[in-house]
């Protein structure tokens, strides 16, 4: 085991309110390159044995522990996390205060709503509105409402961008006011990059300096980046060794608010990694794999965090890869220490090497350098060997479903109820080498407005295999951040190319890269053309089709799948393939790497064994099979020395800050935000207000939906595009809005009267109080009508009768959207009773006020089926809750009769009890606002 080398604590107290107080607290001094810095003694602290047994994790929390409280909390804290290292697990409360908050578009625009409503409530009560802004700084990426309708285009980037402008125009302008307004609030512009990518390449700098040389001489602190982010893959920046996790919006503005985040001392998954991936498998492959084996394990809420000599063998991009499916297999991180290959990343990514050599510095001696020999105490340990992971993809609808890729067809098959649908995969020419298709049908734009390339002949619809290749999307999450699954991607273009193979004009292919730097590195490998030359044109820096903005289908997809004809499927290279997620008329999508995304494109067909059968044929007639374009690891590495140039990642992200089309708009300059009451966009929320009061109590509700198992954030809140015959169109449409140019629910989060009626509306979700209901409407039981969930929910409160909602296992997996709590608070949703709960979602409910309740075995909706008429009686009171605490729950059926339960209150924390009774955040930060504000 490494020993850590010592360095001279600083020879005195130090008062400063940012350093630890005196005694075995007391700093110590690390001096680079000339320069002294304080840092916490954390072996010191700890006692240097012990402290090597924490998992690096926990010792990064210790750090922030023993620098950020003080007196008796912060003792409490290290023998809290002492004590852990017998047991492996943990229930004491810890403080996290991270020091710094990313946000993307759509989920930063409700949280500013929320402050500026906050700032007119702070008002109209007599203070100051200035006086509410964020104490941490809060970078924003605009990167999360782009759609994919012009593709296979060189110009398709530019196009997309002047759509996501014109659309998104009031948002916008709403977000330029935010900087403007509130002190620490930066904004970085569409075609900057998605937040992930931007966090990995721009803003993180995994060992940070904070403060100066203070009047005593004492010098500035060093300490590690630590930081939180309103995306639930925010772990992708634990691949460089930065700790941090994804929380909601509403979570994030406790802690943008000052107060620390509260936290159970987590159990620690580690997970040995032995071996090195064989030639021709990807991060990607191992990605999928560590999704599947640690679902199947069960993570939800833990930390993960990888060790072993199998570590030192991937690469920081492939690490990140690993670490963005945090989310996917239930985690809080998927962590990955400091080591070489975090430094060469930093070199890489253009930063300075006086940075680097800090980093290096401060790793080595606070103890948080990876040993690929060192086995730290683990709750659990899991072990992947990384020479046995093959090529793999997952789905059709969830992203722990983990299959060989040759066993597509026998999927679809199996789905389709017919084992002959499995096709031999070798296409007839004409089809194969067809013409592309351009850019897009009139959906969701006009087609003045995107013209198609019109001497592009268009497939038809009796053109179609049985499960045509809808969508081939390169998604900037996951993958786009390794330049090798980029480089692999276009070498396999380059292959398919130089055979003579064509994509067939049914399916819709994007390329969305993280970052601008995609497109320098691509070019200068000589790549981009070939991608080009397969429809795999950059259509923007955004997330694009993972998070469900992919635009319309073809329109002979959509033909042949409305008349029956065709089960369309996605293909992506994105984290989440949930049915009606990509799309909403699309219920099957795989996940897999960048370059089999562009096999299955050439395909067509998603019922080809690319294992065996051929893509195509070229101009000979001869089949061209997988094997014969798959790049190898050697062509990889060539590009990657001849493409990478540290230069361009921060000269490309200053190009794209100056998007002229972002600067020419302008926003209102005034400590309030000026209201539109017209808007369609951005409405005061009513939820914002000191008085909302707690929904605790006892009382007895009717349940407003009965759910199953995997309720994700994309039923409760979805981000897709606007169906046009939908109730919600209908009330855009009334209010002025062309109902073919709705944009996407996440435009509209600022609007909190689109949200509400948006809440639940998914084609895929089953309502168990009516079946067989028309999408987002409910049974309202005493009326016995079928009504739009929302007019239901307003009837229920009319007639003073409360509402519940019940649920299976995993209620709310998926993203960390704040509005799939927002909604149901304003639907007077006061408790969620489900089998379990996802993290984030867990906390955001806490976060508006709403009760989570885990059901016993024994009272999970199917064992309660509950009918029409029956009520739940809650009985959880103000004062009397407290974590983890028995709630009891009594059903009171139609008939008369009442069975009693036991469930249990998922609440973790004493900050979460104060929480529910406030009535969420909201009213907690205005209460204490005003407090401090002395009125």
């Amino acid at each position: 085991m490494n020993r850590i080398p010592r360095t001279q604590p600083i020879a005195r107290a130090d008062t400063a309110p940012d350093a630890p107080a005196a005694g075995r607290f007391l700093p110590a001094v690390l001096s680079v390159a000339g320069q002294d810095y304080r840092i916490v003694d954390l072996p010191g602290v700890f006692g240097e044995q012990d402290y090597l047994r924490l998992p690096v994790v926990l010792r990064l929390l210790l750090e922030n522990a023993v620098r950020c409280m003080r007196g008796a909390e912060r003792e409490a804290a290290v023998a809290a996390l002492r004590a852990w290292l017998d047991a492996g697990t943990s229930q004491a409360e810890i403080a996290f205060q991270p020091g710094r908050v990313l946000m993307h578009d759509t989920t930063s625009t409700p949280a500013l709503v929320d402050i500026a409503a906050m700032r007119d409530a702070l008002a109209e009560a007599g203070a100051d509105p200035a006086l509410l802004h964020p104490v941490l700084p809060v970078d924003v990426s605009v990167d999360h409402s782009l759609a994919v309708e012009a593709y296979a285009l060189p110009d398709a980037a530019g196009r997309n961008m002047a759509h996501e402008i014109r659309r998104n125009r009031e948002r916008y302008r709403f977000l330029r006011w935010a900087a403007q307004a509130l002190h620490g609030v930066h904004i970085n512009p569409p075609g900057t990059g998605i937040m992930h990518t931007i966090n990995l390449e721009q803003l993180a700098t995994v060992v940070r300096v904070e403060g100066e040389q203070d009047s005593s001489g004492a010098p500035p602190w060093l300490v590690p980046d630590m930081m939180i982010g309103t995306d639930s893959h925010t772990p992708m920046i634990n691949g460089i060794g930065v700790l941090g996790w994804g929380v909601g919006g509403l979570e994030a503005q406790t802690v943008m608010f000052g107060l620390p985040t509260m936290l159970r001392i987590p159990d620690v998954v580690g997970v040995e990694l032995t071996g090195a991936l064989r030639p021709g498998v990807l991060a990607t492959d191992l990605a999928l794999v560590a999704t599947q084996r640690l679902r199947a394990l069960g993570v939800a809420g833990d930390f993960v965090e990888f060790f072993g000599p199998g570590v030192s063998t991937l690469a920081a991009g492939e690490r990140a890869v690993v670490a963005n499916m945090a989310p996917e297999y239930g985690a809080t991180t998927g962590y990955f220490p400091v080591d070489a290959a975090v430094l060469d990343y930093l070199r890489a990514t253009g930063r300075a090497e006086d940075h680097v050599a800090r980093v290096r510095a401060y790793a080595r001696r606070a103890g948080i350098w990876f040993d690929p020999q060192a086995r730290p105490r683990y709750s659990r340990v899991i072990r992947i060997d990384l020479d046995s992971v093959g090529m793999h993809v997952a789905g059709p609808r969830r992203p722990q479903d983990l299959h060989g890729y040759g066993d597509v067809p026998g999927l679809l098959a199996a789905l389709d109820g017919d084992p002959d649908t499995a096709a031999d995969g070798v296409q007839a020419a004409p089809v194969a080498q067809a013409s592309r298709a351009a850019a897009t049908s009139a959906t969701t734009a006009p087609a003045a407005q995107v013209p198609q390339a019109a001497s592009a002949p268009q497939a038809t619809s009796a053109a179609l295999p049985r499960f045509p290749v809808a969508i081939a999307a390169i998604t900037s999450c996951t993958n786009t951040s390794d330049p090798g699954l980029l480089m692999a991607a276009g070498l396999l273009a380059r292959k398919a190319r130089a055979r003579g193979l064509r994509v067939p004009p049914w399916v819709k292919t994007s390329l969305g890269p993280g970052s601008p730097a995609a497109a320098s590195y691509l070019r200068r490998a000589g790549l981009m053309d070939d991608l080009s030359a397969v429809g795999f044109d950059i259509v923007g820096y955004g997330c694009t089709t993972c998070i469900g903005n992919s635009g319309p289908l073809p329109a002979a997809v959509a033909a042949s799948a409305a008349a029956g004809r065709a089960r369309p499927v996605a293909m992506l290279s994105g984290n989440r393939n949930f049915p009606g997620r990509i799309h909403p008329d699309l219920d099957l999508g795989f996940l897999m790497s960048p370059p089999l995304v562009v096999a299955y494109a050439l395909a067509g067909d998603a019922g080809v064994d690319l294992s065996t059968a051929a893509l195509g044929r070229d101009a000979d007639g001869r089949p061209v099979r997988l094997r014969e374009l798959w790049p190898t690891r050697e062509e990889v590495a060539a590009c990657l020395r001849q493409g990478l140039d540290p230069a361009d990642y921060r000269r490309d992200f200053a190009i794209a800050r100056r998007n002229p089309l972002w600067h020419a708009l302008d926003a209102p300059a005034s400590p309030r935000f000026p209201w539109d009451p017209a808007s369609t966009q951005l409405r005061r929320p009513p939820f914002a207000a000191a008085d909302a009061g707690s929904q605790l109590g006892r009382y007895t509700a009717y349940p407003l939906l009965v759910l199953g198992d995997d309720i994700t954030t994309d039923h409760i809140s979805p981000a897709s595009a606007i169906p046009p015959d939908s109730l919600v169109a209908d009330f855009l449409v009334e209010r002025g809005e062309d109902r073919h140019d709705l944009n996407v629910f996440a435009s509209r989060r600022g609007n909190w009267e689109v949200m509400m009626r948006a809440a639940f509306h998914s084609k895929t979700l089953v309502n168990r109080l009516c079946p067989e209901a028309p999408v987002a409407h409910t049974l309202h039981v005493p009326s016995g009508e079928i009504l739009p969930i929302w007019e239901a929910a307003r009837r229920y409160e009319r007639e003073g009768h409360a509402v519940v909602l019940v649920a299976g296992e995993r209620y709310g997996t998926g993203s960390s959207r704040d509005w799939a709590a927002k909604g149901q608070r304003l639907l007077g949703v006061r408790a969620v009773l489900a089998s379990s709960f996802e993290r984030i979602h867990r906390s955001n409910l806490i976060g508006m006020g709403i009760l989570p309740l885990i059901l016993p075995p024994d009272a999970s909706p199917d064992a309660l089926a509950l009918a029409a008429g029956d009520r739940l009686e809650i009985d959880a009171p103000p004062g009397s809750l407290r974590p983890r605490a028995d709630v009891e729950v009594v059903l009171h059926r139609a008939d008369g009769r009442a069975q009693r339960h036991t469930a249990r209150a998922a609440v973790e924390t004493g900050l979460e009890i104060q929480l529910l009774e406030d009535g969420g955040v909201i009213p907690m930060i205005l209460r204490r606002t005003l407090g401090t504000a002395g009125r």
